[in-house]
């Protein structure tokens, strides 16, 4: 269901055997958060009826779910996120350790919310830190003094929570498009604007890529103080994770194109020129009565053609109107 361009015919088999991602929550008894995680973690899979359309869920993948061994307690009890002290317990940690393993890059976010107070608040995959307490490679961060390396990065005020969580969101979105343009839209979603434009230079290019992008995340307007510190986590940041986000994009964009071009409107039809216009003296237009102002001669010499002879120098010689400058030009010996 993913990695593949969608055809016309399973676009519209789509339509008729899918539900929207709301009602397929309901049907699965999974909240919105919940659903969400879901999706992201890649455990409940989606498709789109057209390309840039919202994503929606089969029949047949909802029962799939639902036919799961451990559905619905252990399937839920897989998806469990918890914040840093409940994170902390699950590994047998104090708190302070587990925030410095998380803003050193061991342990990385799968969510995140801004509490009441606009302050950050990073959740994590419970079933992911039972796996990393329990790995006998891990244990040397567990207990102990922490390595030099990771005390001289937190000491220079290295945080890689909001990088590593947007990874982890690039490559779900990457893996839930099914389209070359959607996918470079998902890459492009996790830059700035100034670094899209430098990338994308044709403006039409640069509409479609922002109307595939995958919808706003977490709550607030974009305009707002909430909205601003969201925008601010899933913007890149980090100068080598830009660089691989430009070259992602610079490659998804070349794939792109190779399958179709991006949509722009259509050429206007040009209408036949009347009789009198084609015959006719040419009507002055604004231009060209502020370029005679100047004393310019209305035309453009081109290539083998020569430009009428100046004047003397000297002399003035005052230009004709449009409709005499054929005889002046020969009166000149041009």
């Amino acid at each position: 269901m993913t990695g593949h361009t969608i055809t016309q015919e399973s676009a519209e088999t789509a339509v008729r055997t899918s539900v929207t991602q709301g009602h397929a929550a309901r049907e699965l008894g999974l909240k919105r958060g919940e659903f969400e995680l879901a999706v992201m973690l890649g455990r409940v899979r989606t498709v789109s009826d057209t390309v840039g359309g919202r994503r929606r869920v089969t029949r047949e993948e909802i029962e799939r779910v639902r036919a799961g061994d451990t559905f619905p307690e252990g399937w839920l009890d897989r998806m469990r996120a918890v914040g840093t002290k409940e994170g902390a317990a699950l590994m047998d940690i104090s708190t302070a350790r587990f925030t410095r393993l998380t803003r050193a890059g061991f342990i990385m976010p799968v969510k995140f919310y801004l509490n009441r107070y606009r302050a950050v608040v990073w959740l994590y995959l419970a079933e992911e830190l039972k796996h990393f307490a329990e790995s006998e490679v891990n244990a040397r961060l567990l207990t102990g003094r922490a390595p030099s390396t990771i005390r001289t990065q937190l000491e220079a005020g290295i945080d890689l929570r909001a990088r590593n969580w947007r990874g982890r969101r690039a490559g779900a979105l990457l893996q839930q498009a099914d389209d070359p343009w959607e996918r470079a839209a998902a890459v492009a979603s996790l830059l700035d604007p100034v670094q899209i434009a430098e990338i994308i230079k044709d403006p039409y290019e640069r509409a479609y890529v922002r109307r595939l992008m995958p919808e706003p995340f977490g709550q607030g307007a974009p305009e707002s103080p909430a909205g601003r510190i969201i925008q601010k986590i899933m913007t890149a940041d980090d100068p080598n994770e830009i660089r691989w986000l430009r070259a992602h994009l610079t490659i998804s964009l070349s794939q792109a194109r190779g399958e179709r071009p991006a949509p722009r409107p259509a050429p206007k039809p040009q209408s036949a020129p009347t009789p009198d216009a084609a015959h006719g003296p040419r009507a002055e237009t604004e231009t060209e009565t502020e370029t005679e102002a100047q004393g310019i001669p209305l035309f453009t010499p081109q290539h083998g053609t020569q430009a009428a002879a100046l004047p003397d120098e000297g002399k003035t010689a005052r230009l004709p109107e449009p409709r005499g400058l054929l005889k002046w030009m020969r009166r000149r010996g041009a």
